[in-house]
């Protein structure tokens, strides 16, 4: 089976399955057990001197054990690597979060910041309405590149073992890749490892969302907003989503009761965003998946 043939059915399988309770209630999840490998790492080597250098031994281990996982499981059969593939895509996942959020907020303001307290690391006890969908639809927009478009791309470019190295890099950037004084310098080399694989993915999101929007919207103005961005690649795909519903989105926002006064991304779109706008962002990860799912059904058909 081709590397195309699989990307068509695990892309499938995890629009129609997403990640059953049923069976993350009963297993640990692939992601589950890729963090309690970091948290195994970080806990025996993030300590005393030379903690950076610590951080990069510490991610060549993980990156060896993903890679020969995804090794074994490709040398399993194609059935392994289509399931295997089809667990670590994050598609169906996402919207459901993401449409979630718009239908809580329908009901209640507080029900709404329940909801995106499930898919955003930030405060949400005080967030108005706007503020939800706001955070709702930037998560919809960098996870759509790191949970999609990034595997995928992965997948395509060094199979099955690619694909689970790249989440484990993700998954590590995600537990240890912050500026805080214990990860600063062991999580050093996750993100910037991170940063490296997602610079393609974000950049394929960020015109995929472009080139599905009408009328569309001027590379050079998605260009200027992502740089805008506290992160280098995150602001890709949240530049040309933004520009996409003309929303302004990222600005000011609290993390641990303290205050961040981050710029705006489209600076003159909506301030004020609601459960339409999150609707319309949720329309536009199934629109720009399609495209992708008809691309990896056509080449598998010519190849």
């Amino acid at each position: 089976m081709t590397i195309a043939a699989i990307m068509a059915l695990a892309m499938a399988l995890d629009a129609a399955f997403g990640e059953p309770r049923w069976i993350w209630s009963r297993v640990p999840h692939p992601a589950v057990l890729m963090g309690r490998a970091i948290d195994a790492l970080e806990a025996a080597l993030n300590r005393g001197t030379w903690r950076r250098a610590k951080g990069v031994l510490a991610l060549a281990v993980l990156c060896a054990g993903a890679w020969g996982a995804g090794a074994m499981i490709a040398w399993a059969g194609d059935v392994a690597s289509v399931i295997a593939a089809a667990i670590l895509l994050a598609q169906r996942s996402l919207v459901d979060h993401v449409a979630e959020v718009a239908r809580a907020l329908r009901r209640s303001l507080e029900d709404g910041r329940r909801a995106v307290a499930m898919i955003v690391g930030r405060d949400t006890g005080a967030m108005s309405e706007a503020d939800v969908s706001r955070a709702a639809i930037e998560s919809a927009s960098e996870n759509f590149s790191d949970g999609v478009i990034a595997p995928l791309f992965w997948l395509a470019i060094a199979g099955v073992p690619g694909l689970v190295l790249y989440k484990a890099v993700n998954t590590a950037d995600s537990m240890i890749g912050h500026r805080t004084p214990r990860h600063a310098a062991f999580g050093w080399a996750s993100a910037r490892l991170d940063d490296l694989l997602n610079l393609a993915p974000a950049r394929l999101s960020a015109a995929l969302i472009a080139l599905l929007t009408r009328p569309r919207p001027a590379w050079a103005g998605i260009v200027l907003d992502a740089h805008r961005h506290r992160s280098p690649n995150g602001g890709w795909p949240e530049a040309a989503m933004a520009r996409s519903l003309n929303v302004a989105l990222s600005g000011p926002r609290a993390y641990g009761g303290a205050m961040q006064d981050y710029p705006f991304v489209h600076p003159e779109g909506m301030r004020a965003p609601g459960p339409a706008q999150v609707d319309a962002a949720v329309r536009m990860l199934w629109r720009a998946w399609s495209v992708v799912f008809i691309c990896a059904c056509v080449a598998a058909l010519l190849l």
